[in-house]
């Protein structure tokens, strides 16, 4: 298990700071990730990409325009008679680029359609087909849970909880046919109340109370959340008092191995959105010592992947 972060009690109606939460409020819902899977498979413009995420035009039109209000994707002409529009990755979006491998890599191991993605990454330097695999920029090492410590860095702190309101979508009908690659870990990304949750969890936060005060959100919101993560086996539930009960959630394998995801997210967070006085929470790697910087590596050559050195190959299906 990884090691707690203790910040203490926070003030009433206030939360600690976190990049992962504020990552979240950019990325944190299935459309939107429905719609970054679709550029980066390469369908990028309005029509195409509605046809491979079932969007509804609105929700395309809103989640379009937030994306690129928020710097991850820009809008650039690609025909001036009649007029045109494409979509592509600004600078901020392709540094999404190790989240979306540590989404590929958990969807693989862990979905339930893993047998059937038809999906193959190559990394051309090494010519070799690839798993990608969470490893320490110093040491080149692969990095488990258990090697992972977190400390208090210069822009933790407290903040007034804000929501965007977001209808949930959580239900595996709804987005089982759209999602390509990422259906069971886009249940789990793309609704931010349970990553939230899980965030409580990985940082040693077990009681429903502790989480409660950690994320501010309403108390039968957790309750909802707490319950589906127990029945995907993200948590497991352990009796801590009777009469009457309560109980701790702590994860289980499948949700460690579901950590780099968030761990990804947060060095992303930590670049856009962290504070002037820097990062909330520092990151130390135990086994070699260092600050802990995690990269999407090629698990046959060592090599950080990157979005030019990686090609992805699918069946016409996709």
């Amino acid at each position: 298990m990884i090691d707690a972060l203790d910040t203490g009690e926070p003030p009433a109606g206030m939360v600690r700071t976190c990049s992962i939460w504020r990552a979240l409020e950019v990325l944190g819902d299935v459309p939107t990730l429905l719609i970054l899977e679709a550029i980066w498979l390469g369908d990028n413009r309005f029509e195409s990409i509605r046809n491979r995420t079932c969007l509804s035009k609105p929700l395309l039109s809103e989640r379009l325009k937030s994306l690129v209000a928020n710097g991850i994707i820009r809008r650039q002409s690609y025909s001036e008679r009649p007029a045109r529009f494409e979509f592509v990755l600004e600078p901020k979006g392709q540094t999404l680029f190790p989240v979306t491998m540590m989404l590929l890599r958990w969807e693989k191991t862990w979905s339930s359609r893993r047998d059937t993605l038809g999906i193959d990454l190559i990394h051309q330097p090494c010519g070799h087909k690839t798993t990608p695999v969470p490893m320490c920029v110093h040491c080149g090492q692969a990095v488990q849970a258990g090697e992972i410590g977190w400390q208090e860095g210069p822009g933790l702190g407290w903040m007034e909880p804000s929501y965007t309101r977001r209808r949930a979508q959580r239900n595996r009908t709804a987005i089982a046919e759209t999602v390509t690659l990422f259906t069971d870990a886009a249940e789990l990304l793309g609704d931010r109340w349970s990553s939230l949750v899980m965030r409580s969890a990985f940082t040693g936060l077990h009681k429903f109370d502790e989480m409660l005060a950690d994320s501010a959100m309403a108390s039968n919101i957790l309750s909802d959340r707490l319950g589906w993560l127990v029945e995907r086996g993200f948590l497991k539930a352990r009796v801590y008092q009777t009469k009457p009960d309560r109980f701790a959630y702590y994860p289980t394998r499948k949700a460690l191995d579901y950590l780099p995801i968030l761990l990804m997210l947060q060095e992303w967070g930590d670049r856009y959105y962290a504070s002037d006085a820097g990062p909330p929470v520092i990151l130390h790697h135990k086994t070699c010592g260092t600050p802990l910087t995690l990269i999407a590596g090629c698990d046959e050559c060592g090599e950080e992947l990157t979005v030019d050195t990686v090609e992805l190959t699918r069946k016409a299906s996709l």
